[in-house]
C-alpha cells in the first residue's frame, strides 16, 4: 500500500482517530466514583469558586492545552474546513503528549468571522492552561492571536506563525556563525508574505536583523510602498522598490522560503552573497531542491528545508511542545517575545553540544556534529525538553 493506504488504515483502527481520554486517580469502587463525581466533587468545586487559581489544584486545567482551529489554511491543503480539520488537529495533541507529556481537547470551529472565533475561544478560558491556535488563514490568524492574548490570562500561542520562526531563528543564529556573517549585516530575502513569513520576518528583528535588510516578494513581487493590497502586517516590511522575488536576491546573504515549491532556480542561487544561508521550507517540495542548491555553488551553501530526508529540517516540533512546558511549569499568563527568542537560543546552543549516541542511533546518523549539515537539534534528542523548557 501506499502513504495515503496506510495512513487511511492507521486512522480507521479501532478505536479511530488518534487521541483518548484516560483516567489519572483510581476509579475501581463505589468510593473512588463517590469522590471522583457526586457527592464529593462538590468539595472542590467550592474551593474553586472561593479561590479562582485552586482549579490549577484540584483540576487538569494547568496541562491541559486546547488546539484550535478553524480549518482555513491546514498544512499544504489549505481551506478543508472545520471538519476536514481534525485529524491534523488529532495529531497535534499526539506530539504534545509525546515530547512534552501536555494533554490536549482538540477543537475545530466551525467559524470563518475572526471575531467569531475569538469569542469562542475567549470563553473556553477556564477549560484550558493554554491555547494553541493551529492552522487559521492570514491575516484572521495576526487579529486573532492579538484579541485573545488581550483578553485571557493564560498563553495564546499560533504555532504557524511563531513555531517556524523561532526553530528558523536558532537555525540562524547558527548558520550566520558558521558562515562568518553578522546578525545586524545580513541582507535577507523571504518569500511568502503570509503568517509565517511575516512573524518570521519580525522574529529575525528580534534577534538583530535590521528590519531594512529584509526584503519580501510574494506571487506579485517584491512588497513595494506604492502597493495598495498589503495588510497591515506585511506593510513594515515594503521596500521603497519593486521587482521580483530574483530582483530580491540577487547579493542576499540569505534566503527563507514559505511560499510554494519550485521557484527559485540555481541561478537564482547563483546570485546571491558569498556562501549563502538557503532556508527553502515549501512542503513538500522546497522552493527549490537541496542538492540543486548545493550544486549551483563552489563556496560553502548552509542549506535547511521542511522535509525529513535532508539536513536541517525545520520542524515545528523543536518548539511548541517545550514552549507550553516551560510557560505551563510557572503558570505564565502569555508566551512573550523574550521567551521565543529564550527558545531559539537554547536550540541554537544545544546544535553545538556533542551528540549523544541514543540520537546519532535513532537517525542511524552518526555525523550529527555541528556545521553546516547540522545547524538545529533532531526532535528525537531528549535533551530539547529540558533545555528549552528551562529557557523559556
Amino acid at each position: 500500500m501506499g502513504l495515503d493506504d496506510d495512513s487511511l488504515e492507521y486512522h480507521r483502527q479501532n478505536p479511530p482517530g488518534k487521541i483518548e481520554i484516560s483516567t489519572t486517580k483510581p476509579t475501581n469502587t463505589q468510593r473512588d466514583l463517590s469522590l471522583a463525581y457526586s457527592p464529593g466533587v462538590a468539595a472542590p468545586c467550592r474551593q474553586i469558586d472561593a479561590d479562582p487559581e485552586d482549579a490549577y489544584r484540584y483540576t487538569a486545567k494547568g496541562n491541559l492545552v486546547g488546539v484550535v482551529s478553524n480549518g482555513s489554511a491546514v498544512l499544504g491543503l489549505g481551506d478543508i474546513g472545520a471538519q476536514a480539520s481534525k485529524p491534523v488537529m488529532e495529531g497535534k495533541g499526539v506530539l504534545f503528549k509525546r515530547f512534552a507529556d501536555i494533554d490536549v481537547f482538540d477543537v475545530e470551529l466551525d467559524e470563518d468571522d475572526p471575531e467569531a472565533v475569538t469569542s469562542a475561544v475567549a470563553a473556553m478560558e477556564p477549560t484550558f492552561g493554554g491555547i494553541n491556535l493551529e492552522d487559521i488563514a492570514a491575516p484572521d490568524c495576526f487579529e486573532i492571536e492579538s484579541q485573545l492574548q488581550d483578553q485571557m490570562d493564560i498563553p495564546v500561542f499560533h504555532d504557524d506563525q511563531h513555531g517556524t520562526a523561532i526553530i528558523t531563528g536558532a537555525a540562524l543564529l547558527n548558520a550566520v556563525d558558521i558562515v562568518g556573517k553578522e546578525t545586524e549585516d545580513l541582507e535577507i530575502a523571504v518569500a511568502g508574505a503570509g503568517a509565517a513569513a511575516t512573524a518570521t520576518a519580525n522574529f529575525y528583528v528580534s534577534l538583530g536583523v535590521e528590519p531594512d535588510n529584509i526584503t519580501m516578494a510574494d506571487e506579485h513581487g517584491i512588497l513595494s510602498t506604492d502597493r495598495d493590497d498589503l495588510t497591515e502586517y506585511v506593510r513594515p516590511f515594503a521596500s521603497d522598490g519593486a521587482g521580483s522575488l530574483a530582483d530580491a536576491m540577487a547579493g542576499a546573504d540569505a534566503f527563507v522560503g514559505l511560499s510554494v515549491g519550485g521557484i527559485v532556480s540555481p541561478e537564482m542561487v547563483r546570485s546571491m552573497a558569498d556562501n549563502p544561508i538557503i532556508f527553502a521550507m515549501a512542503n513538500p517540495e522546497p522552493e527549490i531542491g537541496y542538492e540543486e542548491a548545493k550544486q549551483a555553488r563552489e563556496d560553502t551553501v548552509v542549506m535547511a528545508t521542511g522535509r525529513s530526508d535532508y539536513p536541517n529540517q525545520v520542524n515545528n516540533v523543536l518548539g511548541f511542545p517545550f514552549i507550553f512546558r516551560g510557560a505551563l511549569d510557572v503558570r505564565a499568563t502569555e508566551i512573550n517575545e523574550e521567551m521565543k527568542v529564550a527558545a531559539a537560543r537554547a536550540l541554537a546552543d544545544l546544535a553545538r553540544e556533542d551528540v549523544p549516541d541514543a540520537v546519532l542511533k535513532a537517525y542511524d546518523d552518526g555525523q550529527l556534529q555541528f556545521g553546516p549539515e547540522y545547524i538545529i537539534p533532531k526532535p528525537l534528542d531528549s535533551r530539547v525538553l529540558f533545555e528549552v523548557t528551562t529557557a523559556v
